[in-house]
This record gives C-alpha cells, structure tokens and sequence, in this order.
C-alpha cells in the first residue's frame, strides 16, 4: 500500500499516544501534559496520520514559517495555539508535526464526566479549525497561555488529592475561555483580510445563484462555502459572525431572500417555481423562511410590491 493511502494509526487512549512517542507512561490515565523543553514532541514522530480518542492542545514557539490564512495573511511570529478533538486525524502530512511543541495537553473526554466543561467543550469551533488557521499569539497572549501550561505542570507534578481534578478544570477552563477570546482578536486584527473572504464569498453565491447551479444541487451549504474558501466551516462562521454578527448560514439565508425579492418582483414565475430555481426541494420550506426573514409570505410580497 501507497504511503498516502495508508490508514491512518488509531490512538485509543494517552497510554498509547506516550508509547508511540517513547514517552513514559502518563501519571494519570485521562490527562497529561508534555513539556517540549524536556521531551521534544512533533507529530512527525509518528509513522503517519492518525486519528485522536482525546482533546490535544499545542502550544508551539514557532510555526514553521509564517503560515497562511486565506492566501498570504498572518498575524504574529511568536508561536500559537492548535487545537484538535477527539475523532480526528492529524499528522501524515500536515506541515503543523514539522515544529516541535513547547507543552502538548492531552485529555480524555472522560475527565470531563460530571463537569460542565464535558458539554461546553463541544461548543468551541476552534477544535475543528485546519493547521493554516491556527491561533497565533502575540508576546502578551503568549505569555499569558504559558503562565497556566506552567501551572498545570505544577499542579500535574504535584500529589493528587480530592482537588486535583478541580483545579484541573478550571484551569482547562480558563485556557479555552483565553483562547475563544484570542481567537476574537485575531478574526478583529485580520478585518481586512476577512473583508476579501467576505466579498469573494459574495461572489461564488451570486455565481452561484446566477449560474442557476441551485436549480442543480440545492441550496449552497457553508461546507460548500468553506471549501471555495479554502477554511473550515467553523472558522468561516466564527469570523463572520465576530466581523458581521452572522454566521454563514445566516449569510446564505439573506441572499436567497434578495433572490427571492428580485424573482417576486421581476418576474411572473410561480411561488413553487421560484423555490425550485433557488434550490429548495419542498416550496413551503421556501415559504416558511421568506416568511421568517421578511413577515410577509412571497405572494404577499408580490402583492405589496405591485401595489395591486
């Protein structure tokens, strides 16, 4: 077998993942964290890609280069933050495993039982953001995220009491509420970037609508979106709705109004024709979301607009 058809190694659990880097095995089985300054730890290490059972967060000092976002911006040299969740493969040849990490957290998902954080989690779009859409840190945000990996470390390294898995927590917690916060920032300081991904996404949708490709395939997906814009689905939605108050659902939901109106208005198509030719395979489901968005039904609006 090719090496870019191999299946991609599973690592089932932290054990796993230590043995595979020649690491001693985790003092505790549901999370460890690795200090690169001791044991050099790059994902390169490993055979090839593989597939995670566990949260992994990796503060790197540097990226390998100045890496990308959209087609040739970044924010800060001073290293970032890449995270990663349960169920997904990394590696392989992914250029994020060139660089070695400065801390590398791993956790299973079945330290967080009986925690709020279990569910909260979840709801953290970075987890799924690609390698070129990495948190970058400035020196501040940078020293700020080393100053809680060093007390986990502390509190790791220490004897395990009644609290321990407390104060894990919330550290864990706090690390993900600075790096949501981080995150903000940088979809802020990339505006005008962000303002080029906006409008090139403008244009596939008019394209897209124009070209009558909903009639084809339906109503445009944000997987869709993501893909022409060469990012994650998360990370588009974060950034519009950090930049817009929107998120890309919502993006495409608008547009298929302003079509909507303009086919009302213009044209004699049927209310069932018009939801056909916008990708809709049911027209109550048209109707329902004109409706949602504007208070009035399309033939109201036809109507209205007329003046009849």
């Amino acid at each position: 077998m090719k090496k870019n058809e191999q299946q991609p190694l599973r690592l089932e659990s932290l054990t796993d993942a230590h043995r595979m880097f020649g690491l001693q095995l985790p003092k505790h089985p549901l999370i460890s964290l690795i200090h690169g300054a001791h044991t050099p730890l790059a994902d390169q290490m490993l055979p090839g890609p593989h597939v995670l059972a566990y949260y992994k967060i990796a503060y790197k000092a540097k990226l390998g280069g100045k890496l990308k976002y959209g087609q040739g911006y970044y924010d800060f040299d001073e290293g970032g933050l890449l995270f990663a969740a349960p169920g997904q493969i990394i590696g392989g040849n992914d250029h994020e495993g060139a660089v070695c990490s400065q801390y590398t957290l791993l956790i299973h998902p079945d330290f967080f039982l009986g925690y709020a954080l279990a569910k909260k989690i979840k709801q953290y779009g970075f987890f799924s953001y690609s390698t070129n859409e990495t948190l970058h840190l400035s020196e501040e945000e940078k020293n700020t995220i080393l100053s809680i990996f060093s007390f986990m470390e502390t509190e790791l390294n220490g004897r395990i009491d009644d609290f321990s898995q407390d104060v894990m927590i919330s550290q864990i917690e706090l690390l993900l509420n600075y790096a949501n916060r981080f995150h903000k920032r940088q979809f802020l300081t990339r505006k005008a970037a962000s303002a080029g991904v906006l409008q090139k996404m403008e244009e596939i949708l008019e394209a897209y609508f124009n070209e009558e490709e909903s009639l084809r395939q339906g109503i445009p997906t944000v997987a869709f979106l993501a893909e022409k814009l060469n990012l994650t689905p998360n990370y588009l939605s974060d950034m519009l709705r950090t930049l817009t108050g929107q998120s890309a659902q919502q993006h495409i939901h608008d547009r298929l109004i302003e079509k909507a109106k303009e086919k009302l208005s213009t044209t004699d198509l049927s209310v069932s024709e018009i939801a056909y030719a916008l990708g809709f395979e049911y027209p109550q489901s048209f109707s329902t979301l004109f409706k949602s968005k504007t208070k009035l039904s399309p033939l109201e609006f036809r109507k209205s607009f007329s003046g009849n």
